[in-house]
């Protein structure tokens, strides 16, 4: 790479870079070593590919500079367990915006591919939830509870058993990233079928208001994260595949943690979807407001906490 196309690249980058030295006390560790990460990958570039550049020696002196404010700003507070949740998960999830829409993406033309499959396949269901669950489902949508599957086990288990499940659910989604972002899609795909398929069965049955109403009880937040968790994936996978100016290692490295990242932030919410599917969605006689009123409040959260907010720390953090 020609040196003035390397500091074309990268010269906002280190303009930002100048402003984490001049402001580091009021920026978290993570941001501290993020920063550095990106500064010492770009000056050992440097180093060897320009090694008596002027270039080289600004970011030498940027990186000692970094380097003294991280050390001299070491100490960690007790309000980073509250900042992590409330900045630097947001913060992550605007930086692995890119990610979250591809994620989004092959989630919803998987769905739609469950939809027209089950339409055009009676079998269809069947091959994706096997036999057992839908004769089970027609059994009980014919004794008039559609939706019996989810009152059959005590609350407490009910929620144990399905929250670990579904904190499993988002790892795996994240760990198929190291065999490259297409084992990441591979799993969104399958749970995108999925979901397509069932509802359109419940559709052909008859029950989709109840299905929908049910399922989306806890199903709203329980999809999203999912989602969340293969945007996680993905920057594993695009790690590895697109290292860009950085070593491979390097930027699967950096992949990493930023995928980590974002999948360690869902698990509060697995969390809550496990409590609601346990303790809330088996009471299918509930009012339809309140079921509706919960979905909605999940959507309204959704928004606001991987959209709104991320948008609005970003911003407020290039203003300083």
């Amino acid at each position: 790479m020609k040196e003035v196309t390397f500091i074309r690249r990268n010269i906002e980058k280190w303009r930002k870079t100048e402003q984490v030295v001049d402001q580091a006390n009021k920026l978290n560790p993570d941001q501290l070593a993020d920063a550095y990460t990106d500064l010492t990958a770009d000056l050992a570039f440097a180093q060897t590919h320009y090694p008596h550049s002027r270039i080289t020696i600004y970011l030498n002196n940027l990186a000692s500079a970094l380097h003294n404010v991280i050390y001299r700003n070491k100490r960690e507070k007790w309000s980073r367990v509250i900042t992590y949740w409330t900045q630097e998960v947001p913060l992550i999830m605007f930086y692995g915006r890119k990610e979250l829409m591809i994620s989004m993406m092959i989630f919803g033309i998987s769905a739609v591919i469950g939809i027209i499959s089950t339409v055009y396949d009676e079998n269809f269901a069947r091959l994706i939830m096997t036999d057992r669950y839908i004769d089970m489902t027609l059994e009980n949508i014919a004794n008039g509870t559609p939706m019996a599957v989810y009152s059959g086990a005590d609350e407490v288990s009910m929620f144990l058993g399905i929250t670990l499940n579904n904190v499993m659910v988002a790892f795996n989604t994240f760990v198929f990233g190291m065999f490259t972002s297409f084992g990441t899609g591979y799993i969104l795909f399958k749970n995108g079928v999925m979901m397509g398929s069932i509802e359109t069965f419940f559709y052909q049955q008859g029950v989709l208001g109840e299905s929908l109403l049910t399922v989306f009880l806890h199903g709203t937040l329980e999809i999203w994260v999912i989602i969340v968790a293969g945007a996680g994936g993905i920057a594993l996978g695009n790690g590895w595949l697109f290292p860009g100016t950085y070593s491979r290692l390097e930027s699967f490295r950096r992949g990493a943690v930023k995928g980590l990242k974002i999948v360690i932030g869902t698990v509060p919410i697995f969390i809550l979807a496990g409590f609601i599917e346990g303790f809330l969605t088996r009471h299918t006689h509930l009012p339809v407001y309140i079921r509706l009123g919960i979905i909605l409040f999940s959507l309204a959260f959704i928004i606001y906490y991987y959209f709104y907010l991320p948008n609005k720390i970003y911003h407020g953090h290039t203003k300083k």
